[in-house]
Formats: structure tokens, sequence, C-alpha cells
């Protein structure tokens, strides 16, 4: 059986499940989360996206926690290692002190051996300077495997290209 890909869900990709002001990229929310819930990944969340998602507004945090029910997830627990990575990160002048929650989520992403990281976040994480800075920390720590940084639409378009992949294998 294939091993599934780990998938490391920053908080912006469960945030904007509800996030009424920006309709479009909600809507593609929820139809990743469809996805995610199929079960063909293995979906890793942080005590660090927990957090935030519990300091949201009471409606928005109820809806937020009922959408994480929907879906199986493993829970990564921020401890001293993620928190020093995270500095090293920082350090490193990947992100600025001001982004630490973000590069704590980069090192969770990391150290629970998550092969790519879902973010909605292009100012920090999904971006060129970040994702090659990432690159380079696991080489300096001995990391042997790369972590992609990708918006939710990567899982759109493969679950686009798997369905188009069957119809094609219907037609044969």
């Amino acid at each position: 059986m294939k091993k599934k890909i780990r998938l490391y869900l920053d908080t912006s990709v469960i945030s904007y499940l509800d996030q009424k002001d920006m309709p479009d990229r909600m809507k593609e929310t929820q139809e990743v989360w469809e996805i995610l819930k199929s079960n063909k990944y293995e979906v890793i969340i942080s005590s660090l996206a927990i957090r935030e998602i519990s300091e949201c507004k009471d409606e928005k945090r109820e809806v937020l926690m009922s959408y994480l029910e929907e879906i199986n997830y493993g829970k990564y627990t921020i401890d001293e290692d993620t928190e020093d990575l995270a500095e090293l990160i920082i350090e490193e002048g990947i992100l600025r002190p001001k982004s630490l929650d973000d590069a704590t989520h980069i090192a969770a992403a990391i150290l629970s051996n998550s092969s790519m990281i879902l973010s909605w976040n292009f100012k920090h994480l999904v971006n060129y300077n970040t994702i090659n800075g990432v690159r380079q920390i696991c080489f300096k720590k001995h990391i042997n495997r790369i972590i992609d940084i990708y918006s939710p639409y990567v899982l759109l378009e493969n679950d686009e290209e798997n369905d188009n992949k069957k119809g094609d294998d219907n037609n044969d």
C-alpha cells in the first residue's frame, strides 16, 4: 500500500474555512477540506494552531473546531526542540522576530516529519525566500528530506489530475 503524504496545516488553512470576507478563498478551502476528509493524506496540526484557533471569537472558534472534528489528524505538541528550531529560522534571517509563530509552524512541520506545509500565508510562508531558507536549514541540521511549502491549491490541482487520469483510464 502506498504511504500517505504527511501534510502540516498551518492555522491559515483552518481559519479560511470560515472567512466570510473572502468567499472565493473560503470556498476553495472548503473544497480542500473535502479532500482531507477522504483520508488520502495524513494530516498534522500543531498545538500552536489549536491555540491560535482557540483565540478566535466564540462563533468562529466553534465553527473551526467543528471542522476539525470532521477530519482525522495527528497533533504535534510544540516542545523545546521546536522552539529552538524556530529561533534558528529567525536567527538565519528567514523570518523576522515578529513572525515567530510562523517560524514555529515551519519548525513543527519539519520535526513532525511532514512532507508538505499547506498555508494561505503568502507573505511569510508560501514564497521563494522562505522555501529556499527552509531547505538551507534542513541541510544545516542534516535533515535528509525536503519539506515543500504550498498553498492549498496544490491539493485541488492534484485531485483534479487524479480525476482526469481515472477518466482517461476508463476510455481505454
